[in-house]
Formats: C-alpha cells, structure tokens, sequence
C-alpha cells in the first residue's frame, strides 16, 4: 500500500541472513530510487484529473447514466489514492526537513488512514470496474430490457454496497496486515474478481461479434446501439489492462511475502516497492485520460469545466 505500510509487510517476511552481503552487493537488488517531489507531482496531477471527470460527470445530464455514475466512483476511487498519496508525501517532505515533529503514536495512526484509504482504493476499483463490465453485459446482451434491469435505485445500491464493503474489508486488512490469510483473501479477491470481468468480455466480444454478423439493414438502429455499447465495452477493457498492469507488480509483491519470504530473488524484488506504488498512482493518472480519450460526450464537458474554471 503505502511506502510505510509496504515496509511494514517488508517487515513481516523473515530476511535471509546468510545471502544479505550477496545480495547487497548485487546492482539489482538496490532497488530504484523514487525521489518524493516525483510523488507529489504525479499525485497533484491525478487529483485534478479526477476532480475534474467527476465535475464534468455531475454537470451534465447526458451523462447521468449508471455506467457514468460507475466510471465516477472510479475517478473517486482513483483521488483517495490520489489525497493519500499527497497528504504522506508532504508529511513526509515536512517531517525530512525538520519543519514538523509528530509523536510516534500520532504518525501511526495517520499511517493507519492512509492505508486504509488506498486499500478502500484498490477494493472498489475492482468492485467498480466488475460492475461497469455487468452493466455492459446487460446492455449488449438485453438492450429492451436494460433500463427495467439496471435502474438507478439499483445503481445507487450497488455503490452504497461496494462503498461499504470496501471499508470494511480495507479496516480488517490493515488490523491484521501481518497474518498471511489477510494477504491471501485480498489476492484471491484480486483474481477472482479479474476472472469473472475477463471472462464476461469475453463473452460479450465473441457473441457481439457473431451477432454483427446476423444483423440485417432492417435492424440499422439495434446496429447502431450495439456498436455504441461495444464502444462503451472497449474503453472498459482498455480500463482493464491499464489497471492489470499497474497494480499487478503490487499483488506479485504480497504474494511473494506469503510464498518466499527468504528467496534471495523475493528479497530483491522487495526493494522496488517504491517503484509499485509509482504505477499504482500512475494508473490513477491514466485513466481520466481513457475516459476522455473514449468519449466524445465526456471529452466536450470535460473542455466546457475547463474554460468555466478560467
């Protein structure tokens, strides 16, 4: 999670003594230095991205749709990483400089928050992206149906729950970070939850595609909604992958932790946490961008929020 947090689950995994010299000496297992003004610019530029999709979202009413009220909690979800990032990188900036001394305890508990701000993160992102790829299961799959399906008051539900639930779970994760089954409920979590929008897309891809094909010129209007659906099916993969990417570093990080703790080759790829969380933030910086770059609806409020704000 954090860098205070990742060196505490560092901490948990027994180092190899007898190898430290060996691996000390090795240029790989330096790790890479991340200074923190790299941190507070990549997280100041994260949170205007993110405030600024959820603007646009609110402003207009084209857009007060469940999929957009699902890709807003995301932009939400991507500015707690955003604040939590920020708000430790300052204290620790402050605190390197002498211009700020907090007691132990103090520090503590703030460390506490943080990191369960970005495990609540990590939790509804994926819990997010699940439901915005249902939602374009049903709206390919039973368009005439879709708006009897998938009302807001079961949108609104469906994010009051993963709210909750990712609370929650990001409170018990962080009371019991040191036991190995926490770690392993919150990678199983992490797969399981990639298996099941994996695999609804594919599906959803392979059916659209066969459907395309059957399509008449009689049904010119269905074509065109499937295709703005399909539209809508892409940008959530592309969603996907970026996530996959810059998260999965992290989840092999825990998973190493449980597995090999004194490997030589874990211990190494330990000192690189610093380098993780760099994509995780960096994930919260792209993805306003898919966003924009995907939809021309969002793209246009995106331009009008700018220019009402200068």
């Amino acid at each position: 999670m954090n860098r205070m947090l990742l060196n505490s689950l560092n901490a948990t995994a027994p180092s190899n003594r007898t190898d430290e010299p060996a691996n000390r000496s090795s240029a790989w297992c330096q790790g890479v230095f991340v200074p923190n003004e790299l941190f507070l610019t990549l997280g100041l530029v994260s949170l205007v991205e993110n405030v600024l999709v959820v603007t646009a979202i609110i402003k207009n009413r084209n857009l007060h749709s469940p999929m957009y009220y699902f890709i807003c909690c995301l932009a939400v979800s991507d500015m707690l990483v955003s604040v939590s990032n920020l708000v430790e990188t300052l204290f620790m900036l402050l605190m390197e400089h002498g211009m700020l001394v907090l007691q132990t305890s103090i520090v503590c508990q703030m460390d506490n928050v943080i990191d369960m701000m970005i495990c609540s993160s990590m939790v509804s992102s994926l819990s997010f992206l699940g439901a915005i790829a249902v939602d374009r299961y049903i709206t390919i799959f039973y368009a005439l149906r879709y708006h009897s399906i998938m009302t807001m008051q079961r949108a609104v539900i469906i994010i009051v729950g993963i709210w909750v639930t990712s609370t929650i779970s990001s409170s018990i994760f962080i009371a019991y970070y040191k036991n190995n089954a926490v770690i392993l409920c919150l990678i199983g979590f992490f797969l399981s939850m990639l298996i099941l929008v994996v695999g609804l897309y594919i599906h959803m891809f392979s059916l659209a595609r066969h459907h395309a094909k059957n399509i008449s010129s009689l049904q010119k209007k269905r074509s065109v909604h499937q295709m703005t659906s399909m539209k809508g099916a892409v940008t959530l993969t592309i969603l996907l992958g970026v996530f996959f990417m810059c998260w999965s570093p992290f989840f092999l990080h825990l998973t190493l932790i449980v597995t090999c703790p004194k490997n030589p080759f874990c211990t190494c790829f330990f000192n690189y946490f610093n380098l993780f969380l760099i994509l995780i933030i960096c994930n919260s910086v792209i993805d306003p961008l898919i966003y924009a770059f995907r939809s021309q609806e969002l793209r246009k409020t995106l331009k009008d929020v700018v220019l009402c704000s200068w």
